[in-house]
């Protein structure tokens, strides 16, 4: 028997859209599709080098109501949640039952220290 889900953390859905930047390419910017409930548990992290400063690197199990293929407010991989100023691109997305109760979204976190 698999434990209760505890959806008590408001994140915002947000998917990429290219903007023209003005000099005849694009520049990427952020259309938030809405607000979900989800579960977020820490699942481990590690240091990275980020050129001039060292970034942190934290991974998430992030769980949310389902949702079918298709439909605006599920989660995929170039979508990425925000919580204030935190932000968690989603690396992938699955089904946690084969009712699609719920989907498990395994996201990256990446803050400088």
């Amino acid at each position: 028997m698999s434990r209760a889900v505890t959806l008590s953390r408001r994140l915002l859905l947000e998917r990429p859209l290219a903007a023209p930047d003005g000099a005849g390419g694009f520049a990427q910017t952020w259309e938030t599709l809405g607000a979900v409930w989800a579960e977020v548990v820490a699942r481990g992290g590690r240091e990275m080098d980020g050129g001039i400063m060292s970034l942190a690197a934290a991974r998430y199990r992030i769980t949310l109501r389902g949702a079918p293929v298709g439909a605006e407010q599920r989660p995929t991989p170039e979508c990425r949640f925000r919580e204030g100023d935190r932000v968690f691109a989603i690396d992938a997305v699955t089904e946690k039952d084969g009712q699609g109760q719920y989907l498990v979204c395994h996201a990256t976190e990446e803050v400088a220290p």
